[in-house]
């Protein structure tokens, strides 16, 4: 029998996270009239709330698009054909954000660091000291990376900039992170960011936001790659309300993001938020800890703490047991576990061998644990024999609430 069809599934994958009750139901009601005052008012008041969000006093444009979307937006309202930036890769999204900046004509020099580290300071200071021009109009990388699950140090990237006086942007990804890693825009230095309604904001995908201060709007106000929908002039000073979203608003994605940014501000509080995912991180991390005392392969791709992302871990265990894994928390478990994306290697060409953990949003003790007791009880039906006590760790670091 598949029990996995009673009671509530569990997406644990980084992303479209778990939606609230709340959040659903606000979304749950007729399409209002978008041309009333009420759902005007709604809106402003969304668009203030998040660049709380992200600590910002500067420009948010809200898109009906997911994250990919906005990568274009960000390109298309900043660059020229032949304008060169410079990609920090450490995963999958960076390079994948410099991929669209090539298709659209800019020139793009990356930086792979590899899917098992974080940026490299010093190797980015080596390369803009050689930039004496100031060529490179932007630096563009992510501040966690969803595949590979490092966090990177945005606000010392920042001030590696600011002190070599290099005239370039600084461009983060702040997809996997919102409402989740702590990020700090204003403070940090840093001149646009971008993020989703899908992860850390508790939402089904399909609105996607660009926050920028006045640098990057000045610097950008010559771009002959703006398009007419992705600019984002009319949206952050429209002349008609329709032009915040270049046409119809996204009505039901409003009502939820009123919903959940009113959970996240007003009741629980950001700084509480961040913490709670901190917390949470602690709780998986010493079961996999415990999982890993097992003299084979069973650890984390990134192994410093400080290091990785509060909202989504990447694990890989001996191939293919991540892929079994997966299948058999799905089938009898009613949990999905995340593909190991971006992870293959020589050594595991399918990246079989790895798997992600989301612990994103809507998440607290109860769900977490229930997670890690699926994991455990996968684990051993597919015979992979690893550490004993893992549930136990969780639980002492739990206690510590």
């Amino acid at each position: 029998m598949e029990y996995s069809q009673f009671g509530r599934t569990y997406v644990a994958i980084p992303g479209p996270s778990v939606v609230p009750d709340r959040v659903l139901n606000a979304m749950h009601q007729a399409s209002p009239d978008i041309y009333s005052k009420e759902f005007q008012d709604l809106t402003y008041s969304v668009l203030q709330d998040l660049k709380k969000v992200v600590r910002t006093s500067g420009n948010v444009a809200l898109y009906i698009a997911n994250g990919h979307g906005v990568w274009e937006a960000a390109i298309s309202n900043l660059f020229n054909p032949d304008d060169q930036i410079l990609v920090l890769s450490t995963g999958t999204f960076a390079a994948g954000w410099g991929g669209f900046a090539s298709a659209m004509g800019v020139n793009v020099e990356t930086i792979d660091f590899g899917i098992q580290s974080d940026i490299d300071l010093s190797r980015v200071e080596e390369r803009l000291k050689c930039d004496l021009p100031g060529k490179i109009k932007a630096v563009l990388t992510v501040h966690v990376d969803t595949a590979s699950s490092v966090r990177n140090d945005i606000q010392n990237l920042a001030n590696l900039i600011k002190e070599l006086d290099h005239p370039a942007l600084l461009l983060v990804d702040c997809i996997a992170s919102l409402a989740c890693d702590d990020f700090h825009m204003d403070d940090w230095g840093a001149d646009l960011v971008i993020a989703g309604s899908q992860k850390g904001l508790m939402l089904p995908p399909g609105v996607a936001f660009v926050y920028f201060n006045n640098k990057a709007f000045k610097i950008g106000s010559n771009s002959t790659l703006r398009t007419p929908y992705w600019d984002w002039n009319k949206r952050i000073n429209p002349e008609e309300f329709y032009q915040i979203f270049c046409g119809t608003a996204p009505t039901q994605h409003v009502f939820g993001l009123r919903e959940s940014l009113d959970m996240i501000l007003h009741e629980e509080g950001l700084e509480n938020t961040i913490e709670r995912h901190n917390l949470m991180a602690k709780v998986l991390w010493a079961a996999i800890d415990a999982w890993g005392n097992c003299g084979r392969q069973f650890q984390f791709n990134i192994t410093d703490p400080n290091k990785r992302s509060r909202a989504v871990t990447s694990i890989r265990i001996e191939s293919p047991y991540g892929q079994k894994l997966r299948n058999w928390t799905s089938k009898n478990a009613g949990v999905s576990l995340g593909i190991g994306l971006g992870m293959s290697t020589p050594q595991d060409p399918n990246a079989s061998g790895a798997f992600r953990i989301g612990h994103m949003g809507h998440i607290n003790p109860n769900m977490l644990l229930g997670l890690l007791g699926s994991i455990e009880a996968g684990l051993e039906a597919i015979g992979y024999n690893c550490g004993q006590g893992a549930l136990v760790a969780a639980t002492k670091e739990l206690s510590k609430l």
